[in-house]
């Protein structure tokens, strides 16, 4: 699977991954688990606004570094590691990421973990958005251990973050902020890249 990809083979294999997190991490305690590619999809359009582009109409920036701060801390709790962090990232819609170093994983990669300025969107990789096809091939390859990738999620729902599976981020963008982004976007693009 690459870029350009039709969504609805992304969007399936993504959803197909996610029900294997959320059973790990005990689904339907939480109203940020989206359960299917429809709503996954859904969310990510009720979230592009053209007029509203690097961030959203109600974004609280103290906000967002404090839910930052805490998914850091837990994650250094959960990790027994110290973790590096990228905070309010201009000219982007990204607002930060968290590196978990591969030394304190169970795989071969470091965990990089971006949250969004819209919706505390959240995506999580393995050593860097897009080194790997996805989390499918992360898992292959050894780069990330599905343990660890379940006790980053719980981190991130806990502290109210939408998880967005890196292959969803990869379909094509077609949204109604199209003209003021470059070449051949996709969704990661919109919501986690750079204008």
């Amino acid at each position: 699977m690459t870029h350009g990809t039709p969504a609805s083979v992304l969007a399936r294999t993504a959803v197909q991954q996610g029900a294997v997190w959320r059973r790990a991490i005990a689904v339907g305690q939480d109203e940020r688990v989206v359960e299917n590619e429809a709503d996954l999809l859904a969310l990510l359009r009720e979230l592009d606004d053209p007029e509203w582009l690097e961030w959203p109409r109600s974004y609280d920036r103290r906000a967002a570094a404090d839910q930052l701060a805490r998914v850091t801390a837990r994650l250094e709790a959960d990790f027994a590691t110290s973790c590096a962090t990228e905070r309010d990232a201009q000219d982007s819609s990204e607002y930060g990421r968290i590196l978990v170093p591969a030394e304190a994983t169970r795989g071969t990669a470091r965990i990089v973990v971006c949250v969004s300025k819209f919706g505390s969107l959240a995506v999580i990789c393995a050593e860097n958005p897009g080194a790997y096809f996805g989390t499918q091939d992360a898992f292959t390859e050894g780069a990330l251990d599905p343990a660890d990738l379940a006790k980053v999620e719980k981190a991130l729902i806990k502290f109210g973050c939408t998880v967005v599976p890196e292959e969803l981020l990869k379909c094509d963008y077609d949204g109604p902020s199209l003209p003021y982004l470059r070449g051949r976007p996709i969704w990661a693009d919109r919501f986690f890249g750079v204008f």
